[in-house]
């Protein structure tokens, strides 16, 4: 098969520097947008690599062996990390989490973490801070991600059948290894762990009822994710999406279940609990119920560009604003200038038309 070859993200994906408003209030920590969206949750990306070649993700034929990966000097050092997300929490962010690419690739990552783990709010409280991850290094770094201070890590995990997701990884890793991972982040106290299953339809949804019966009663809380079309390298087609309202149907038929109340405003997967109280699984639907209207989350891809949607086209360069001469009051007010102007809604007004726009890869700012 011929590859098509991406040229690198920086040149990839189009950006424009933020505006820096004069006069701009001091944070509140009430930021909203268009809609009424609060600022809530930020997701940092710490680098564009990743070692699984999934295909409703990585795909092979896109990136290949020649595919050109950010420079390190391209990439947000976690001193610049850590100055963003200090800003973004003081305008409200009260929940972290590190995506990639593939997270654990990055190079002293408990470090970062630990720098991560001394913000507050403006109430004095603890940022919440998460990771996910494949687990293909888990095993060995769960304890030292634990003392530097990460609180809980969700691990994406496609099925329990191992020639399933050997195909679906692309790289030959087995289950056995991931769910050693899981066990050894569960002996860490990162917990509760989440462990995320995209569903694709025809390629891996005869997985659904295995995955459950699999984590039903470990304390573990399985979650179902519609096949989303972001980016442009997958081979999205609505016909290939298992509807979440089905996942459930098909769960319930074997092990009852009974909806629960969401852990917060905003939350983006629905929670269903098993009625004989063996646990807990989630269902995320942004294909088929979209829940833009109670979206709070921010993006911030490895080489500092804010994203207001998983679906995004463009980006803010607030790299140029860290690396010149900008105090954080200015780049504060950048932020929350693009924030009060947000007024994504991509899943709810998803077309042929907006299906075909070129967006922002999944793997360059998280999931």
């Amino acid at each position: 098969m011929t590859e098509r070859i991406i040229p690198i993200a920086e040149a990839r994906y189009p950006t424009r520097a933020p505006f820096i408003p004069d006069n701009a209030r001091p944070a509140s920590g009430l930021l909203s947008d268009r809609r009424g969206r609060r600022l809530h949750d930020l997701r940092l990306s710490v680098t564009d690599r990743c070692n699984f070649r999934c295909t409703y993700c990585m795909p092979k034929s896109v990136f290949g062996t020649d595919y050109q990966f950010l420079p390190q000097s391209s990439l947000l050092s976690f001193e610049e990390l850590t100055r963003i997300a200090r800003l973004f929490v003081a305008h409200g962010v009260e929940k972290i989490r590190l995506t990639g690419g593939e997270p654990l690739l990055r190079r002293g990552i408990e470090n970062l973490i630990e720098m991560l783990g001394q913000l507050r709010t403006p109430t004095g409280a603890p940022v919440d801070l998460t990771l996910t991850t494949n687990a293909t290094l888990l095993a060995r770094k769960a304890k030292s991600l634990r003392a530097a201070g990460l609180e809980r890590v969700t691990v994406s995990l496609d099925a329990i059948d191992d020639a399933v997701f050997r195909r679906m990884n692309d790289v030959d890793f087995p289950v056995s290894d991931v769910l050693a991972g899981i066990d050894a982040a569960a002996a860490a106290g990162l917990t509760p762990i989440k462990v995320n299953m995209v569903v694709r339809r025809g390629v891996n949804d005869s997985e659904i009822l295995p995955m459950a019966r699999h984590f039903r009663g470990s304390g573990h809380i399985l979650r179902f994710i519609e096949f989303m079309d972001v980016g442009a390298s997958n081979g999205w087609r609505m016909d290939e999406v298992v509807p979440s309202g089905d996942v459930i149907r098909r769960i319930s038929e074997a092990f009852p279940l009974v909806p629960i109340d969401p852990n917060y405003s905003g939350e983006v997967a629905e929670r269903w609990q098993y009625v004989d109280g063996e646990g807990e699984v989630g269902v995320i639907s942004s294909v088929t119920r979209p829940f833009c209207a109670e979206c709070t989350r921010a993006r911030v891809s490895t080489e500092g560009r804010l994203y207001t949607c998983l679906f995004a086209t463009e980006g803010h360069d607030l790299r140029t604003l860290l690396r010149g001469n900008y105090a954080d009051e200015q780049i504060s007010a950048a932020i929350a200038h693009l924030w009060n102007l947000r007024d994504d809604r991509y899943s709810e007004i998803r077309s042929d038309e907006t299906a075909g726009l070129r967006r922002i890869e999944m793997s360059y700012i998280g999931g």
